[in-house]
């Protein structure tokens, strides 16, 4: 199983970080840093699996492949930017990390947009026309 893998993983590498920060709190701050982006690539084979498979039901279900592909990249910013904010909030700089996360909403709002808007014009297109 995976997850005893990472978890494995994350339980050394915090008992490393714990025993280095006095010494070296560079280095252990590099080694918390370079042990978050190994779980994350060593889970990017999963999310491409899944991809896939939404992929493929949006194909059968008649979806359009730009909205589905608008929601992936929607996700995949949602997650680059937790991430990229929590390794900065482990270096403790907090303002940064807000500024990171600020940004990823500001970017998500901006994919939304064109969803928004055929939600809309297709809610209205339901509406009765006033009489």
């Amino acid at each position: 199983m995976e997850i005893i893998q990472i978890v494995g993983l994350g339980l050394v590498a915090t008992v490393l970080v714990l025993v280095v920060r006095e010494q070296k709190p560079m280095f252990a701050f590099l080694l918390a840093a370079f042990t978050g982006l190994f779980i994350f690539l060593f889970i990017i084979g999963k999310i491409e699996a899944v991809i896939t498979v939404l992929e493929q039901l949006a194909d059968r279900s008649g979806i359009p492949s730009i909205y589905l592909k608008t929601i992936l990249k929607i996700i995949g910013i949602a997650y680059i930017a937790e991430f990229g904010s929590q390794i900065v909030r482990d270096a403790g700089q907090e303002s940064i990390a807000s500024k990171i996360e600020f940004a990823g909403k500001i970017l998500i709002l901006v994919l939304a947009v064109p969803i928004i808007s055929v939600i809309v014009e297709t809610v209205l297109g339901l509406l009765p026309v006033g009489s």
